[in-house]
């Protein structure tokens, strides 16, 4: 297994959801951030969760908690960068992170592994998920090496698109079924949770 950092991306506003934190809400009596750590954290070296406030609320987790370094809620990738910059100052052995959402509770049991095989086959320094024919650009593996042009897209550019900065640098994609469960499904409105439980009791939570 190649050394990589996981993070989960917790940063976002949850204006769909009606505000506070999407991942601390509950699916079949546990919460999607529960579901997402049990199933990433076998496939990293370590795993970190990317957020903003106060960083007791995911005291239960025992996760170190780590916020944007830009700021004004630049994003998924002013989480990504900050994953990067954890990584290079934390782990300078660990030379990949993971991404993924945390409103994923059906995050796939072999993400990393598939990430890495499509970087490695394409030649490119980063991976991005895929399900059912759609691009799930927050769900990607990312080369440390280039946080400094990440930085300079975010600060300088005003770069907030994923895809525009991952076209620059080459992304492979991994594919996965999006039947009978898409394991990108992300929580992002009340009814998404209902969904959820519905999906869970069809096919159990696999």
């Amino acid at each position: 297994m190649i050394a990589t950092l996981g993070v989960l991306l917790a940063g976002g506003l949850a204006r769909r959801m009606g505000g506070g934190d999407k991942p601390l809400k509950e699916i079949a009596g546990r919460s999607i951030l529960d579901r997402v750590i049990e199933r990433l954290a076998p496939q990293c070296e370590g795993l970190i969760l990317n957020a903003n406030g106060d960083p007791m609320r995911f005291a239960f987790t025992g996760l170190t908690v780590v916020p944007d370094s830009v700021p004004g809620f630049a994003g998924p990738l002013a989480g990504i960068l900050a994953a990067l910059d954890w990584a290079a100052e934390n782990h300078p052995e660990i030379r990949w992170v993971v991404s993924a959402a945390a409103d994923s509770p059906f995050l796939p049991r072999d993400y990393v592994t598939r990430l890495h095989a499509a970087r490695e086959a394409a030649g490119t320094p980063l991976a991005c998920a895929e399900s059912g024919g759609q691009a799930h650009p927050v769900n990607g593996l990312w080369a440390v090496s280039l946080r400094e042009d990440l930085r300079h897209a975010l600060v300088v550019e005003d770069m907030r698109k994923i895809d525009c900065w991952t076209a620059r640098h080459g992304v492979a994609r991994a594919a996965w079924p999006a039947t009978p469960i898409d394991p990108f499904f992300n929580a992002n409105r009340p009814e998404d949770l209902a969904e959820a439980e519905r999906l869970i009791a069809l096919h159990g939570d696999a």
